[in-house]
């Protein structure tokens, strides 16, 4: 078979924010590539560089791909770009490829026809391409490093054509991102070259159907291969994780007037933000990073272990947020211990997030499965019979809602997802819910299938993130236990799938005098936050009880194999005494930087999240259900 053409070129040393440009001495580098069929379309290429020149030089290695008929591009670079990557209308600014735009300066809006990134900023070190609709693509991938250092990952479009390459060592164009919407310079690395030096890189062609989901079974193998040198290497077991984590969330984050988890507590107890006050953050929301779904968790747990100090505090937490809904009829968004309830993290005026809602709900409904209550039964059917209510013919359940008026502010995006499993699971309280659903889960399958799920955070307003995938997969899962269906069990696997492409595949390599090389994290399981955050989280571990069922309805392993790795990974860094990585006992950090963004990479948020904690504890309790010995 014959694979595709490999240009090679030598990248010469040059200022910061300034294109790629050949080395002037290319012809003194000799190049020998070995190309091995691996069969389905994939190679294995061995290539070669000898630098021949008499005297040293510092210069880089570019291989690059080139498809033709590229009017419309999708790109993929796994957790780290995804198509357009932002929407144009986003109200939060980071990378963006647009076709014909010009390469931004750092105060510029960060829009370019090309972009190239340090490799571990990706959860899988490859780029994909399909250079139009109904098109076949390509891909490339490689290693976090190489023998000359950090990998890049890039691609371009020139006139009509793609462009998609490694970089050895690594450089960031046309800016460096690092979190927010003012970026940083362009950075660019070389190496050093003596006479006679020759360094030998490998790295794996795939030839890609047109379906944009033939990334998939790439990404499986290029797993497989990397898991086998990233053993998982939890600090405690599953029990016992279960029980740091409830001890953190019921020690720090439960207060019991008025009834909270408190979002955020800091690590050092005697430090102080810049008012004098306390640096945890003295709010709630009712679900998503605080709220129902964590106080569940721990209502599971302390009714499993009998430790009624932990069930009163989660009937606490559920009393509070079912004791005083939107005049709309929802939950509210956010409490604050100043001034009370009040909207979701949006810029649309008094808006409540639908995922956050959709979310809150189902757990609440889950909730009621372990104790019946009225309250929490009628503020239940309140925020379902609203949701049902405004629900258009197409299936769509909007994004954003008016807390007085109930009006859709917006119903663009994907995260309204969230509401699906809440009305399976609540399906017997009346005939609308099941139907309601249905017709949801038909009008987001669009997403699922353009790969391009979008919009389930509050923070990041529009951009694909991975836990649109964790929304996606517990709707599906959802619906194909309410239904039998296999259109919904295909639907939450192509999810899943999805979502794998935000969780690492391999373990970063961090300096040993970090914390998080001090400590020798493992990345493997953890998943990026989204193209947007790009730093690794736990949120992942919402949906292990999908991932288990989905493993058993489809009779593959591998669902189970990426729930087991996650529930792993986050069994580090859950502190296990006082003074533990500088916490203390059942403190968990939301943050985990394993690229330079945001923070440097090997350091740690030093913070425990009321959502870290609890989806570990939800992770651990759903395992232990569907194994009670682990």
């Amino acid at each position: 078979m014959e694979h595709p053409a490999l240009d090679v070129r030598m990248l010469a040393e040059v200022a910061p924010g300034e294109p790629a440009a050949a080395h002037p001495e290319s012809e003194r580098f000799r190049t020998a590539e070995r190309w091995v069929d691996e069969g389905d379309g994939a190679w294995r290429v061995e290539l070669g560089v000898t630098w021949r020149g008499e005297a040293p030089t510092r210069a880089a290695v570019r291989a690059a791909l080139a498809l033709g008929g590229a009017n419309d591009p999708w790109w993929l670079i796994p957790g780290a770009f995804y198509g357009e990557n932002r929407p144009a209308a986003n109200d939060r600014v980071f990378p963006r490829f647009e076709v014909g735009a010009s390469a931004p300066d750092r105060h510029a809006a960060q829009v370019s026809d090309e972009w190239h990134f340090r490799a571990d900023r990706a959860a899988t070190p490859a780029v994909f391409v399909w250079p139009a609709v109904g098109a076949p693509g390509l891909a490339i991938a490689s290693t976090e490093h190489s023998a000359l250092g950090l990998t890049g990952l890039g691609f371009a479009h020139r006139d009509g054509v793609a462009h998609i390459a490694l970089t050895f060592p690594f450089r960031e164009f046309p800016v460096t991102y690092y979190g927010s919407g003012e970026a940083r310079p362009a950075e660019h690395s070389v190496r050093e070259w003596a006479p006679g030096d020759t360094v030998r890189l490998e790295f794996t062609v795939h030839e890609l159907p047109a379906d944009r989901h033939s990334y998939a079974p790439v990404l499986r193998n290029l797993h497989a291969r990397a898991a086998a040198s990233a053993p998982l290497r939890p600090w405690v077991d599953v029990p016992t994780a279960a029980a740091l984590a409830a001890e953190g969330l019921t020690r720090w984050h439960f207060d019991p007037e008025p009834g909270v988890l408190l979002e955020t507590v800091g690590f050092d107890r005697e430090v102080s933000g810049r008012d004098g006050r306390s640096v945890d953050r003295q709010a709630m929301h009712v679900g998503w990073v605080s709220g129902i779904p964590w106080a569940y968790a721990l209502l599971h747990h302390g009714l499993r272990t009998g430790r009624t100090g932990e069930v009163d505090a989660a009937r606490r937490v559920i009393d509070f947020i079912t004791g005083e809904l939107s005049p709309s009829g929802t939950f509210w968004g956010t409490w604050y211990r100043e001034h009370g309830w009040t909207q979701s993290w949006t810029n649309l005026k008094r808006g409540l997030h639908s995922r956050t809602l959709g979310e809150a709900t189902h757990f609440l409904v889950r909730a009621l499965e372990l104790i019946d209550d009225d309250t929490w039964r009628a503020a239940a059917r309140s925020n379902l019979d609203v949701v049902v209510g405004r629900q258009r013919p197409d299936g769509n359940l909007g994004h954003i809602h008016h807390a007085e008026t109930g009006e859709v502010l917006s119903w663009t995006g994907s995260a309204a997802l969230a509401w699906v499993p809440a009305l399976l699971e609540a399906a017997g309280w009346d005939d609308r819910y099941l139907p309601a659903a249905v017709r949801a889960g038909e009008y987001y399958a669009r997403f699922v299938e353009m790969e391009y799920l979008h919009g389930a955070p509050e923070d990041v307003d529009l951009a694909p993130t991975s836990e649109d995938g964790y929304v996606a997969i517990m709707a599906y899962m959802a619906l194909h236990r309410a239904t039998g269906e296999r259109r919904w069990l295909d639907l939450a696997a192509r999810a899943a799938d999805w979502t794998f492409t935000f969780r690492y595949s391999y373990d970063v390599r961090f300096d040993p005098t970090t914390i998080l090389g001090v400590y020798d994290f493992g990345t493997r399981g953890a998943d990026q936050a989204s193209s947007s955050n790009q730093h690794l989280h736990a949120y992942g571990l919402v949906c292990t009880r999908e991932l288990l069922d989905l493993a058993e309805a489809t009779g593959d392993i591998h669902y189970r194999d990426r729930a087991e790795e996650a529930l792993a990974c986050f069994r580090q860094f859950v502190a296990r005494h006082d003074g533990d990585f500088n916490a203390y006992r059942g403190m968990v950090s939301e943050r985990f930087y394993q690229t330079s963004c945001f923070q440097p990479k090997g350091m740690l948020l030093t913070l425990s999240h009321a959502w870290s904690a609890g989806v570990l504890l939800l992770g651990c309790e759903q395992w232990l259900s569907a194994d009670p010995s682990a």
